[in-house]
């Protein structure tokens, strides 16, 4: 079994725990049921960042280090600082000599920091593409969100804030032809991430929810415009007296069509407005959003959430078109009421990486909805994560042990990297998180021959939502943690997390060490759908058996609607 140590409360400033260790740097994704969709959506939370590197991979004894970014004012965590600073570290982990060295290298970086990220809307498009006999472009594909579609099985802290899980598991060589050169010498790392769940419904706070509504004519295709109309009516119903709902809908132009109202005595009113809205012209997201959070700041609660959700296939054509520029106009309302942007994602051409970019700018995050089952799982069986924010800019931070570690590499994440050194520059954006949320970070080691003792050691930092008060939390992870072979072992969430990493890798083209093939991956799936009884796992074996037969041009089979992850 795998061994963690793990260390729960330590408060800002205070060190992660145990002796200074070197820093390692990345090298390198009915009725109830639309219900929630939309309240659960305009709750959910955000995340972005993560370490980048020109082809995934760094040697940490080569003494090379990427430049990080220019935010400054923020510091590592305290094990991980260098101790030979201003000298490159041999291959063993010990300094060079004075004489051979240069005075002003810098050592190698043996830090991995990002920003939390609970989406999903990526693996959940991509199998709506696959379920319509397509391959999904490899930039709409990203691992970590992939990833985050499964249970993981964390432990759950007992109060606010995170436990933090760490774990593994030898890669080996695929069988089906995959693991290519070298990939018994890698292990495949876990970090995972998890807050307490969500009290009952009954205490969250009052909600006050902006819908933006996109009705540009392309909506009028089944499973966009109908799905979002239904989804509200049914919202009008099941929300609480106390909460509040304002409508902005935007073609060309954007429109209020009702002010931020009380749903008590108002509920046939909103249904009217509601049913009222049609398809009409082209697609002026920044518009919509621009007058979404005008909506949202006049009519906003103390006390209560306050969230703009964006409904739309994110097909921008008209006014703004870029995210930068778009949220740029309400970057002060924004920062001032501290309200954050969710994006619901629908129909099969799907303006992908304007969503995730609008949303990862905007301190939310987004999900695809494909129909009203899915809305079903994701936001009444998960409602209760997306009513209240448990952390605000949560960042992580995982330092690995260059006596034991000499290749590492962070699968997914490209854009949610964050400076090493803005760790714990509380100014700088991370993710926000609610009740009952997992996230998990994958990494690929090469650990260096007779590694013994510590692999890593990953640290959590995040501000309290009320106090704002920053806290960390810190797990510890041993080579004898990760000794077990990860294909038939017995850690059945981690061959998921690992098949979900892959089928991601493989879809963009990556090269993962040890990657099966597709075919491989689908027989994988099976059987661990199979062992764990889950038929979100299930779907994953169907998207990859698609993914396969499309690769070899041999079609696909209609796909089931998409699954969303562990929440709760």
């Amino acid at each position: 079994m795998n061994q963690v140590s793990r260390r729960h409360g330590t408060r800002a400033g205070e060190p992660a725990g145990g002796p200074a260790t070197a820093p390692v740097r990345s090298w390198a994704g009915g009725r109830a049921g639309a219900v929630a969709l939309l309240l659960a959506g305009a709750l959910a939370l955000t995340a972005c960042g993560a370490g980048s590197g020109s082809d995934g991979t760094r040697d940490l004894g080569s003494g090379s280090r990427k430049e990080q970014g220019s935010t400054g004012g923020g510091q590592p965590a305290p094990d991980a600082v260098a101790p030979e600073t201003g000298r490159s570290a041999a291959p063993g982990g010990d300094a060079g000599s004075g004489a051979s060295a240069a005075p002003d290298a810098k050592a190698p970086d043996y830090l991995s920091t990002f920003a939390l990220d609970v989406d999903t809307a990526s693996y959940g498009y991509a199998r709506r593409t696959l379920g319509d006999g397509r391959l999904p472009a490899a930039e709409d594909v990203r691992p970590e969100e992939f990833v985050n579609s499964f249970r993981q099985g964390y432990e759950r802290p007992e109060g606010n804030g995170f436990s933090v899980n760490v774990d593994g598991a030898r890669i080996g060589s695929g069988t089906g032809g995959g693991g290519g050169t070298g990939a018994s010498d890698w292990s495949l790392l876990r970090v995972g991430l998890a807050t307490k769940t969500a009290p009952p419904a009954a205490e969250r706070p009052p909600a006050a929810l902006t819908f933006v509504v996109d009705i540009s004519g392309s909506m009028a295709e089944t499973g966009r415009l109908d799905l979002v109309r239904k989804s509200l009516t049914i919202l009008a119903d099941e929300l609480r007296d106390d909460d509040s709902l304002s409508l902005v809908t935007f073609s060309n132009t954007a429109e209020t069509r009702l002010p931020m109202t009380r749903v008590k005595g108002n509920r046939n009113r909103i249904k009217d407005v509601v049913e009222e809205m049609e398809p009409a012209q082209s697609t002026n997201v920044g518009a919509g959003i621009t007058r979404g959070y005008e909506e949202s700041v006049e009519g906003h609660r103390e006390g209560a959430t306050n969230r703009v959700v964006l409904l739309s296939d994110a097909l921008a054509n008209t006014g703004d078109t870029e995210a930068e520029s778009i949220l740029k106009k309400i970057d002060s309302a924004r920062r001032e009421y501290g309200i954050t942007l969710f994006g619901v994602g629908v129909g099969s051409d799907y303006g992908d990486a304007l969503m995730e970019q609008l949303t990862n700018k905007g301190d939310g995050n987004t999900t695809y909805v494909g129909d009203e089952t899915q809305a079903r799982k994701v936001f009444v069986d998960q409602l209760p994560a997306h009513l209240e924010i448990r952390a605000r800019d949560a960042k992580a931070q995982v330092a690995f042990d260059r006596k034991n570690v000499r290749q590492f590499r962070l699968i997914g994440y490209e854009n949610r990297k964050v400076a090493d050194e803005d760790f714990r520059d509380d100014s700088v954006d991370g993710g926000e998180v609610g009740p009952g949320h997992t996230v998990t970070a994958l990494y690929a080691v090469r650990l260096r021959e007779g590694a013994s003792g510590t692999v890593a050691r990953a640290t959590v930092r995040w501000l309290d939502p009320k106090t704002r008060k920053a806290q960390e939390e810190t797990g510890t992870v041993t080579t004898g943690a990760v000794d077990e072979t990860l294909w038939g072992g017995e850690n059945d969430r981690l061959q998921v997390a690992a098949v979900a990493a892959y089928f991601a890798d493989r879809l963009r083209g990556g090269d993962l060490p040890g990657a099966p093939r597709l075919g491989e991956l689908a027989s994988r799936a099976s059987g661990l759908a199979e062992s764990t009884e889950d038929s979100a796992v299930e779907k994953l074996a169907t998207a990859i058996g698609q993914a396969d037969r499309l690769q070899r041009g041999a079609g696909t089979d209609d796909a089931p609607e998409p699954s969303e992850g562990e929440i709760g």
